[in-house]
């Protein structure tokens, strides 16, 4: 485990992953991650890839070629590698060295970085195409945040902000059975009071949002910037004896998508799919950063 910390956050990363396990507010004494208790959900922020959500059948093509790859790929078990590390920031580095053939036939290296603000967290993720032909790929991340933060709140005190993009109509998207359809475009996106029914079929997903806040109304809560990345998923654990959610909910940005319903099972032409050409670096865009800011 490495730790980072400025005068106000403590950050705590896991090598396995490379998975932030705990955000500390010092002053206030509060943990915004959730604690990764498997009785709910035993992981905490994993970063997905080289897919995110499921494919059909657990299986992809390329070519004539058939692979397998479970939900969210591979690399959230994998062990990482130090790469550079300061009192404020850290990167991690994991080179694929011909590992991941059988399931993904794509040689990468990848660096997860982490630098710390005054009261936020700045999350970046770089993939080198380390191989010849057009590599195809996606990569999200799944950070768990504790709901309520703060004893003698509920979660109904709690509310969802989505703040749309200025470029493009936001589109909302629902899953049947782990696969995505369209449910609907140019979605009007008032502030949500959170409740367990709004995971009762699974995650919210939405294509074209640039900012999520989950606030209490006394004012706890994250604030995640997102601007340029494509989807985000909305996310907990539904009880559908009890009728009730976990206590977290994850923030979930990402770039690509669960298969569509009707897909033909080739990677290269999956709804969402990244690629990169020989030598060539992900991201290459100042947008492609994860900001999470905490208000205590």
């Amino acid at each position: 485990m490495r730790t980072i910390e400025n005068d106000h956050l403590l950050i705590q990363i896991n090598k396995r992953g490379a998975e932030v396990r705990e955000v500390l507010h010092k002053e206030s004494g509060r943990h915004y991650m959730w604690s990764g208790d498997p009785a709910y959900w035993g992981r905490v922020s994993p970063v997905l890839f080289p897919i995110v959500g499921r494919l059909k059948d657990d299986q992809y093509k390329i070519g004539d070629q058939t692979y397998e790859l479970s939900q969210h790929g591979f690399l959230r078990d994998v062990d990482f590698d130090l790469f550079e590390e300061a009192k404020d920031k850290v990167a991690f580095q994991y080179q694929s060295n011909g590992r991941h053939v059988e399931q993904y036939p794509y040689e990468f290296t990848a660096r997860i970085r982490y630098e710390l603000s005054e009261n936020g967290l700045t999350i970046s993720w770089e993939i080198d195409h380390d191989g010849d032909d057009t590599m195809y790929f996606s990569i999200g991340g799944h950070p768990a945040f504790h709901v309520p933060l703060v004893e003698g709140e509920q979660t109904a005190d709690y509310s969802l902000t989505l703040t749309p993009s200025t470029e493009h109509d936001p589109v909302q998207y629902e899953l049947q059975d782990s696969l995505v359809r369209e449910k609907r475009k140019g979605v009007q996106l008032e502030p949500i009071q959170l409740q367990a029914e709004l995971f009762q079929h699974d995650a919210m997903i939405f294509s074209h949002i640039n900012r999520v806040s989950l606030f209490s109304q006394a004012g706890h809560g994250v604030e995640i910037d997102l601007s340029g990345f494509p989807f985000v998923g909305i996310w907990s654990p539904y009880d559908q004896e009890k009728r009730t959610m976990a206590p977290f909910v994850c923030i979930e940005p990402w770039y690509g998508i669960a298969d569509m319903e009707g897909t033909n099972g080739q990677y290269k032409e999956k709804f969402g799919i990244q690629t990169l050409e020989k030598n060539e670096t992900f991201p290459c865009r100042l947008y492609d950063f994860l900001q999470m800011n905490i208000c205590a």
